[in-house]
């Protein structure tokens, strides 16, 4: 629903007022890691997917419904990370509305919520909502000024994955069913904005117990050809339980 469209009073009831969420949407392919972006109507700003939330609603529930309806996924990796509060994050809001009442609770103070998602890039099939004319993915290098203040949010959310690869796996969300290890090797690069040792990234991989070799080679590459991968869920989800042992 847009600002022109809603009635103010069913609008007034059904959502949370100052409360909001914003998804932070990584997926990754051979370019890289790539964010999911939402181009707003009326003007030049591209935003991260977000939405407000339900009187009989919790925060988690509101992302995952955001996410579901942004992505067309029906289950998805899903993180909070951070509360943004800032007294003036609101301040740029720009909405309009015929119904004063309304405009004037669209353009209030909002805490935010900040959630990251990580998500199969081929299975997701991007959607914009009714205040946007486009949602696509972007390279995260090629990122300009987002709308508000959804620059500072995609950064804290990669801190916030860079931090979890240092006790949690990743990959599982982010990758085919099967891979080859220089694959898994530059999702890490990527994340992490830096070149890890081949050997030693390997040997780390194999330690923890969350891989399994296929008897398969990747065909088509000009070098030796390497071995496909999958993950054992069941040593992953332990791991996002328990915790890497040793840690990165």
């Amino acid at each position: 629903m847009s600002p022109t469209e809603l009635a103010a009073p069913s609008f007034f009831t059904e959502y949370l007022p100052h409360v909001s969420v914003d998804c932070v949407v990584f997926g990754f392919d051979a370019k890289g890691l790539q964010v999911l972006l939402l181009k707003m109507k009326h003007c030049d700003d591209w935003a991260l997917p977000g939405g407000f939330v339900r009187q009989q609603e919790g925060v988690e529930s509101a992302a995952t419904r955001v996410l579901q309806e942004r992505t067309g996924l029906e289950q998805v990796f899903l993180q909070q990370f951070r509360v943004f509060s800032e007294p003036r994050r609101s301040a740029a809001n720009k909405w309009t509305s015929e119904n004063e009442d309304l405009q004037a609770w669209l353009n209030q103070r909002f805490i935010t919520i900040g959630f990251y998602a990580l998500v199969p890039f081929e299975k997701v099939a991007p959607q914009p909502d009714s205040i946007s004319d486009a949602c696509s993915w972007w390279n995260l290098a090629d990122v300009g000024k987002l709308m508000l203040d959804h620059n500072a949010i995609l950064h804290s959310a990669l801190e916030a994955l860079r931090l979890q690869m240092r006790y949690q796996p990743i990959g599982y969300n982010l990758l085919p069913e099967k891979f080859t290890m220089p694959e898994l090797q530059k999702l890490y690069e990527t994340v992490l904005g830096q070149t890890l040792d081949r050997r030693n990234f390997q040997r780390r991989m194999l330690d923890f117990g969350l891989l399994e070799k296929l008897p398969e080679r990747k065909t088509g590459v000009a070098h030796k050809a390497p071995f496909y991968y999958r993950f054992n869920k069941t040593q992953y989800d332990k791991a996002l339980e328990e915790g890497l042992a040793g840690g990165w």
